[in-house]
């Protein structure tokens, strides 16, 4: 079965790219560039899941696989990369073995990465000493979206580098838009969390409330769902929240990352977020329960336990 949804693609000029990190959502986002026609040179630190990529789109010209960054970067006109955090972003980017090692003065390095406004801001500063450019891009849309190629893409960085490496990443996405300059699309990318742990919240609430009154919480959800209460969260989750199934989607452990560094930033700039910081920790709740890698619409649990 293929990792990824078939879909058509706006047509753009065929480029010579590297993907670094084959994860839940980079796995995908790369297949996305090889079926519309890009040549994709992947690198993962475990070495299996680059192979094990190749395999999957072996039928499609110019794909294979490198032992380091560099070597994956070397030919790259856009290297794109969705890695863990910022330490890992740094020691894919960085160092003899980094992608800036290899790349080519003019080159693009687009992150995919959700990490800190503060490291974007510094490997951009590292990039322009080096005559190269760097762009950064969160997405939205989890697996399914990186799946179905319909992620949500948040940028930073220079105009001309962004509309240089649009078109090329519209292969894995529905929407790519340059908030601002570097730090913006991390920034961007933290008000979306923050406006994800509020709704994730405030249903598991209502869903524990109806549950309590006794109420049809399927039938319910349909009603309101057509509604002022409408969100993707209602519409993706609440079903599954009720029925207590979490084995599926963005899980715990990345949100409470995410959420650090949404509060880390907060504590820079004064912004005051006391709904965030008490989400956080009822997520902490959740980890020490056992629920690392359920999904985030497992907060319901802190108020109705799951099922057996």
């Amino acid at each position: 079965m293929s990792s990824i949804n078939p879909r058509s693609y706006e047509p753009s000029p065929t480029r010579r790219v590297a993907f670094l990190g084959l994860g839940v959502m980079g796995y995908p986002m790369a297949g996305h560039l090889a079926t519309a026609g890009h040549q994709v040179t992947v690198y993962n630190r475990t070495a299996t899941k680059s192979e094990a990529w190749c395999a999957e789109f072996a039928g499609v010209t110019g794909q294979k696989h490198a032992k380091t960054p560099r070597e994956a970067a070397q030919d790259a006109e856009i290297v794109f990369c969705c890695v863990g955090n910022d330490e890992d972003l740094r020691s894919v980017v960085l160092g003899a073995d980094g992608a800036f090692a290899g790349m080519r003065p003019g080159a693009t390095f687009v992150d995919h990465t959700t990490a800190s406004a503060e490291v974007a801001r510094e490997l951009y500063a590292a990039a322009k000493k080096l005559g190269l450019q760097f762009i950064d891009a969160p997405v939205s849309g989890g697996q399914a979206g990186a799946q179905n190629g319909q992620l949500t893409v948040m940028c930073g960085g220079d105009q001309a580098a962004f509309d240089a490496m649009r078109p090329t990443a519209m292969a894995f996405s529905r929407a790519c838009t340059r908030i601002g300059d570097s730090g913006a699309g991390q920034l961007a990318k933290m008000v979306n969390q923050i406006c994800i742990a509020g709704l994730v919240q405030g249903l598991s609430e209502a869903i524990a409330f109806g549950q309590q009154a006794g109420l049809d919480m399927p039938l319910v959800l349909d009603v309101i769902g057509k509604g002022a209460a409408q969100s993707w969260q209602l519409d993706n989750r609440g079903k599954t929240m009720v029925q207590g199934r979490f084995d599926f989607g963005f899980a715990v452990d990345w949100m409470r990352k995410d959420l650090g560094l949404v509060l880390d930033e907060a504590r820079r700039n004064g912004a005051r977020l006391p709904v965030t910081a008490l989400v956080d920790q009822f997520y902490a709740d959740v980890q020490r329960a056992g629920g690392n890698r359920w999904d985030t619409s497992s907060l319901i649990t802190r108020l109705v336990p799951p099922r057996p």
